[in-house]
Parts: structure tokens; sequence; C-alpha cells
């Protein structure tokens, strides 16, 4: 990577480096884009895209109706406080 590519993106990213940070930073990168160039260089055809490298499944368990469903009404007649079909609660302030 050129020092001058990496001095404006250090710029743009508001990161003040001195000489020997922008060199070991710039020879980091280089590194990087040299791996992402090796890469590219992978055969991918035929690979479906994925977005995570291990497909699992959701491991929560399948959700299941109530075995005794109330209905409004009832619920309604739990509620200490009603005004019409809504529940008044206290004001907290």
């Amino acid at each position: 990577m050129e020092k001058s590519d990496l001095t404006v993106t250090a710029t743009l990213a508001s990161l003040v480096l001195d000489e020997a940070e922008t060199q070991k930073l710039g020879d980091e990168v280089s590194r990087m884009l040299s791996y992402f160039e090796k890469m590219s260089e992978i055969d991918v055809d035929g690979l479906e895209p994925t977005t995570h490298a291990l497909q699992k499944e959701n491991r929560l368990r399948p959700d299941r109706g109530l075995s005794n469903e109330a209905q409004p009404d009832e619920l309604l007649e739990c509620a200490p406080d009603l005004e019409d079909r809504f529940i008044l609660i206290p004001n907290v302030l």
C-alpha cells in the first residue's frame, strides 16, 4: 500500500500517526491486501453463498400453543381496576 493512500485514510479516520506507526500500519495493510488477493484465486464456482461458516439450526424449542388459552374477557376480570375495556394502572410520578 502506498504511504499517501494510508495517510489519506488515516486522516479521514481522524487518526494521527507518527512515522513508525505509519510504516507498521502500512506493512500490516499490505499483508492483508496480499492475503485478499490470494483468496480471490480460489475457485468458488458452484458454491452456495453462506452467512456463516457453520450451518446451525435454531437451538430454541419450537413454539407451542397454550393448553388453557384464556379469553380476553376472562383476563380483564382479573384486573384490579378497569375503565371500559382498559386496565387502569396507578400513576408512578
